[in-house]
């Protein structure tokens, strides 16, 4: 039995509580700062949580922020980090007051960084951090794939792959999290683990919108029945371009086929936040209009990504081997409308 400890109460942190409880692992949820009114709804509703809509086991132990220091303070053998992208740099500030060597981090977190002007992995990011609070030997995995947060907390079979340099710390991790429903995978790509599951989502947009790319002159009723056509091609030439991407960066470009890059843009595009995004944008909607209009309070990770690397990525890389990503960055970060040259 580890002493799992998981950071951030929203969905997929709550969710991951499922397959660690399964393995007899003793397992405290804890809200951030912002996370109180949350902390209180699961507790009093008997661990039923909200935005699931689901009931966790009876067996998790839910807390608020103000309990994170006096838990992380005795013995943790596991930390999660389930707070979204913006959350990192708080993330890092409460673990690193009682952070030991070597203790095992996973984060559940997808998204990338700029840090002192250079594009950056959340893992890199973190290990930074954490080395200018005084700590050296740092051990980070990253868990990535399809994974729908409300499927997971239901059991449904799920697959994901876990990467750390380190092979062994992944295996590790394996033995500890895996069920008979949660399967997973394990690589020494962490950079390209990463890479894949966070581009995914702005990719995961475009294809959203196919259905406004297939023929601006059809009917809408048309567009909607005869779009997948359009769709595939996107689909292809989507990873075409995460494959240069993910290569670019450092990454195996073969890990851009597994489970953190083929398979999670997969589910992302099929619905979800980033693809209905998409589609508002294929319907000729401008970024800015559609958020406050169909969005307002809803987290849209691909535009959130594309609004923090965007302007890095315009200027560094090249529009000839990344034109769909150009073109969704424009319109996210520059409010223009959707348009591809095909």
């Amino acid at each position: 039995m580890k002493k799992i400890i998981i950071i951030g109460a929203g969905a997929m942190g709550s969710a991951f509580t499922v397959p660690c409880l399964e393995n007899n692992n003793d397992v405290t949820l804890v809200g951030t700062h912002l996370e109180g009114n949350l902390i209180e709804k699961i507790k009093s509703s008997k661990n039923f949580h909200p935005s699931l809509n689901t009931k966790l086991p009876a067996s998790l132990k839910v807390e608020k922020f103000e309990k994170l220091n006096s838990i992380i303070e005795k013995r943790v053998d596991i930390i999660v980090a389930g707070v979204s992208s913006i959350g990192i740099d708080w993330f890092v500030e409460q673990i690193s007051k009682n952070y030991k060597k070597k203790l095992p981090i996973i984060l559940l977190t997808k998204g990338l960084a700029i840090v002192d002007n250079e594009l950056t992995t959340l893992s890199d990011k973190i290990i930074k951090l954490l080395k200018k609070k005084g700590h050296k030997e740092i051990n980070i995995s990253a868990i990535k794939g399809p994974c729908l947060a409300a499927g997971l907390a239901n059991k449904m079979r799920t697959g994901t792959v876990i990467a750390n340099p380190d092979i062994k710390e992944a295996q590790s991790l394996k033995k500890i999290i895996s069920t008979e429903y949660y399967s997973t995978e394990i690589s020494n790509d962490l950079s390209g683990v990463e890479l894949s599951g966070a581009i995914k989502n702005i990719y995961s947009m475009l294809i959203g919108a196919s259905e406004g790319l297939s023929n601006s002159k059809a009917p809408i009723e048309i567009q909607s029945k005869y779009y997948l056509n359009t769709s595939a091609s996107l689909i292809h030439r989507s990873i075409s371009e995460m494959v240069e991407f993910v290569n670019y960066y450092g990454g195996n470009s073969d890990t851009v086929y597994g489970l953190a890059g083929l398979g999670d843009l997969y589910v992302s595009a099929i619905g979800g936040r980033n693809s209905l995004m998409g589609k508002y944008l294929g319907q000729g909607y401008l970024y800015n209009e559609a958020k406050k209009k169909f969005m307002k309070n809803i987290t849209v990770e691909g535009a959130q990504l594309a609004l923090e690397i965007g302007p890095k990525i315009l200027k560094e890389l090249n529009v000839k081997y990344f034109p769909l990503m150009f073109s969704m960055l424009k319109t996210i970060c520059d409010n223009k409308k959707l348009e591809i040259n095909w």
